[in-house]
């Protein structure tokens, strides 16, 4: 029998799916070659037989590497040792993963599987909708294997007492170094708790952080480690083919990094976004806000036109998330604007391109990001935006077995801040989610875990602002203290923001009955009493502290400004309370 991989250039093994020691029974063998998949991967090949032979595993492999079908197969195999028709409401494996879009990944490269098991029922538990809906589904039409959320996966077995978890036989954990950092730790402590010692676990995840391996120690017995590398091949640089035998990243990609003013960034996007027009792009911006603008001013610039734009991001609706995906995933060519809910584990077919307008905060992310493409062999690029004073990343990335090409920044670009500004002034909308964006973005880049080299003091928050096109700064702390540079920012003259209209009609329409009652309501105000103030009073109690004394006052109350004010970002972010109010309690009506 040939035992060649006839895809030289990919990233499987010579092994066969059915050379496999335990064979694999002859249902999944049919499902996997249904599907395409005749030769493993390397951590398929590695980690199927262990956990089919009861072993546990901590694996650690380079994304994209075919982590799914590494934990799926086996654990069909092992549900289908341990019982053959099993009672609706008895448990026996359980799939947990991040993100919901991760979850309803697995859940349909499980499906095809699953099927092969008679009576056998797999429910997928996610947010987005109705805990009573699921709870409905599970006492309708019982439950063998949940694949889903922490959150959600904790809320059912708090709440359902019908579950029989006696049987359990194995428990995975995708992406284990993400569910930590999302919070999930009380979850998955309450979820392992429950369920019984003598099973099989395995344990997948990019990156083995010490969280990790506390999550191991305390969930797998005596695990094996399975850690596979890709080989990266590189003929430009012989010091980094030196390293390439440990690198993080896929085999078949490059990465680069270009140096960038911020009022530069926009164009040169642009201008990458245009010589990729025929490939699948992914951009990641910082927060959610900035995909919001994004997502509304591209679409506007007359060389992006008739340019696919998608948006996604974790506070849109889930359904909202859920098509934005699918018509990302069924596209030939386009753009996937998004921030790291899009980072992990999605296995979206063709993506050719990554660009990281933003850093990750996490540097850990950064691994994940780029792994969105040259996945399973295929050739890939990649590209992150850096600005002057944060080249001391890429040394960082190196370290890391992340090694960095560097890109040199084209000055024959043109110009897009022009177009950006003029569509906030015909759009209301765009200028307020300008606004927001880049309030959101400086407020993110404060929290950055590489700080010593993610300076937020050191941010140029002028040219910041001309890259996000707006028509003037607004009035935040670091702008009305001087905080941080406004050299480079170019107001638009004889312009009153108020004045600029929403596009949307009805929008436009309640704006101004806003701005009518919010009037009537001051004319009926009663005027207050004049009370007679000494207005230099403030002044002299100042000027009688010291020098150190009146800037460490100043330093209290910047503070206290900045948190009220990020505190009252937050509560419009969850809507409760409207822009207006927004406007009218940071003092920033005029800009509105």
């Amino acid at each position: 029998m040939d035992t060649a991989s006839p895809y030289p250039n990919s990233a499987l093994s010579n092994t066969r799916f059915s050379d496999l020691k335990p064979p694999l029974s002859e249902s999944v063998l049919q499902a996997l070659t249904e599907g395409g998949f005749d030769f493993c991967t390397p951590v398929q090949a590695a980690t199927i037989p262990l956990l089919c032979s009861f072993k546990d595993v901590a694996v650690d492999a380079a994304t994209g590497s075919g982590k799914t079908l590494a934990f799926v197969v086996p654990l069909v195999e092992i549900l289908r040792r341990a019982s053959t028709n099993p009672k609706p409401h008895q448990v026996m494996g359980m799939i947990i993963s991040p993100t919901r879009e991760l979850s309803s990944q697995i859940y349909n490269v499980a499906k095809p599987f699953i099927s092969t098991l008679p009576n056998f029922k797999c429910v997928l538990l996610v947010g987005g909708g109705q805990v009573k809906a699921d709870m409905k589904l599970i006492q309708e039409e019982g439950a063998n294997l949940l694949i889903g959320t922490p959150g959600r996966l904790y809320d059912i077995m708090e709440r359902m007492d019908s579950l029989d978890l006696r049987n359990f036989e194995i428990l995975i954990l995708d992406e284990a170094d993400r569910l930590l950092d999302m919070g999930f730790q009380k979850q998955l402590t309450d979820i392992i708790s429950r369920v019984p010692k003598l099973r099989r676990t395995g344990l997948f995840s990019a990156t083995q952080t010490e969280a990790v391996e506390e999550l191991a120690r305390a969930g797998l017995r005596n695990p094996v480690r399975v850690e596979v590398r890709a080989e990266s091949k590189s003929n430009k640089d012989s010091a980094l083919s030196q390293q390439s035998a440990s690198s993080k990243t896929p085999s078949g990609l490059a990465i680069e990094y270009m140096e960038c003013e911020a009022d530069k960034k926009p164009s040169q996007l642009v201008d990458i976004l245009v010589k990729n027009k025929s490939h699948k792009t992914i951009v990641y911006f910082m927060t959610c806000a900035c995909v919001d603008y994004w997502g509304v001013v591209l679409p506007c610039l007359a060389p992006l036109k008739d340019f696919n734009l998608i948006a996604l991001h974790g506070k849109m609706k889930q359904t909202a998330r859920d098509k934005a995906l699918a018509s990302f995933t069924s596209l030939s060519s386009g753009i996937l604007l998004c921030t790291d809910v899009a980072a992990r584990g999605l296995d979206i077919p063709g993506v050719d391109c990554i660009v990281q307008y933003d850093t990750p905060q996490d540097p850990n992310v950064f691994v994940h990001r780029v792994g969105r493409t040259a996945r399973m062999g295929r050739q890939g690029s990649a590209i992150v935006f850096l600005l002057p004073k944060e080249e001391a990343y890429v040394e960082f990335l190196r370290i890391r077995r992340v090694p960095l090409q560097e890109r040199i920044c084209p000055d024959d670009v043109a110009d897009v801040v022009p177009q950006i500004r003029s569509a906030a002034k015909k759009d209301r909308d765009i200028m307020e989610k300008g606004m927001r964006a880049f309030v959101s973005y400086i407020r993110a880049y404060k929290e950055h875990h590489c700080s010593y080299i993610f300076r937020w003091k050191e941010l140029e928050i002028g040219k910041l602002g001309m890259g996000f096109g707006l028509l003037q700064l607004p009035a935040m702390p670091e702008v009305k203290h001087n905080t941080l540079s406004t050299e480079g920012f170019t107001p638009v003259a004889d312009i009153n923001l108020e004045e600029i209209k929403y596009k949307d009609k009805s929008r436009e329409k309640q704006r101004r009955k806003n701005l009518l009652a919010k009037k009537e309501a001051k004319k009926q105000e009663p005027k207050p009493e004049k009370t007679k103030k000494n207005p230099s009073a403030k002044a002299n109690e100042m000027k009688k502290k010291t020098a150190k004394q009146r800037r460490a006052a100043q330093t209290v109350e910047d503070a206290d400004e900045l948190t009220r004010e990020y505190r009252l970002l937050k509560k419009l972010k969850k809507g409760t309370i409207d822009e207006t109010e927004f406007a009218k309690l940071t003092g920033t009506e005029d800009l509105l």
